[in-house]
């Protein structure tokens, strides 16, 4: 089956949204519209519609003018089984004393080390990008210091293998959450995956925003992999959600954006504990003061 993609950038976060959700009315429908902050800090926003026949030519001129983005490029999606392609091209990943991989590598889980099971189509969050690198090194590097938590939150959670990793090394349940349904979706399937059920709750929720966060605060311990402008909205709330003497692991940051993000924390009352630079990516550990 063919796929095609009409991709384009603009400046305005709310002009990307609007953008996204004026071509989901288009003709033909696309089979999902994306909408992704660029990560070169260019502050650009990037719209992007995947579409099973050719896209109408006019109409993506029409709503880059209206919306006041760049003309849409349009490109043919190569036909390839990326599942196949994922499982040949990913190889388990060591962070620390934790080993991320899909159900192809299950043979190659080494005796002693904490297994995290990622199956090959959710590959995004395999510990493959330097963050999720990062704040799994960020996680056993905590313990190793004797560092314990009791109550723990996965914001952002993705494929949930943070969570998991933090409910793999200690006994309480961790909280997971995602502000899209199929990511908690993702991370429901991971954690059955990983015989995690009841020991890491997934929810939908934006921040801390729900009954279960709320209640179970003051945390010991946050992971927010997001990107930068969520993590500096967030800053008030973490310093309100996570107790004195706990920590925060932040990263989805470029190592250009970590010192902006470190100063939003500074100023809700967190001081850096560690730093990590993994290639392009920043993990920063904060403690609560």
């Amino acid at each position: 089956m063919t796929t095609f993609t009409a991709i384009t950038t603009l400046n305005s976060e709310a002009a990307a949204y609007a953008l996204s959700e004026a071509m989901e009315n288009m003709d033909p429908e696309p089979t999902g519209v994306g909408v992704f902050e660029m990560e070169d800090g260019s502050g650009l926003w990037e719209v992007g519609g995947y579409f099973i026949d050719m896209p109408d030519d006019v109409e993506l001129t029409l709503l880059a003018q209206a919306f006041g983005a760049k003309t849409f490029v349009v490109s043919e999606l190569p036909e390839i089984d990326w599942v196949a392609k994922v499982k040949r091209d990913l190889s388990p990943v060591e962070a620390g004393r934790f080993f991320v991989y899909g159900s192809h590598d299950a043979e190659k889980l080494p005796e002693g080390r904490v297994g995290l099971l990622i199956e090959a189509a959710m590959a995004f969050g395999t510990g493959h990008h330097g963050t999720t690198l990062g704040c799994l090194r960020a996680l056993d590097r905590l313990d190793t210091d004797g560092f314990r938590g009791k109550r723990v939150a996965d914001i952002g959670c993705g494929t949930a293998v943070l969570a998991m990793g933090a409910a793999k090394i200690w006994p309480d349940p961790v909280l997971a959450s995602d502000i899209d349904a199929i990511a908690v979706e993702v991370a429901q399937a991971n954690v059955t995956a990983n015989a995690l059920d009841g020991r890491v709750i997934c929810l939908e929720a934006t921040g801390f925003d729900h009954p279960d966060l709320i209640a179970a605060a003051p945390f010991d311990l946050v992971f927010a992999n997001i990107l930068m402008g969520p993590l500096i909205a967030l800053a008030p709330e973490m310093g309100r959600m996570i107790g004195q003497g706990g920590y925060a692991i932040l990263s989805g940051l470029l190592v250009e954006q970590a010192e902006t993000v470190l100063a939003a924390y500074l100023d809700a009352g967190f001081s850096l504990h560690h730093r990590e630079d993994i290639g392009d990516w920043a993990t920063l550990t904060l403690s609560r003061n």
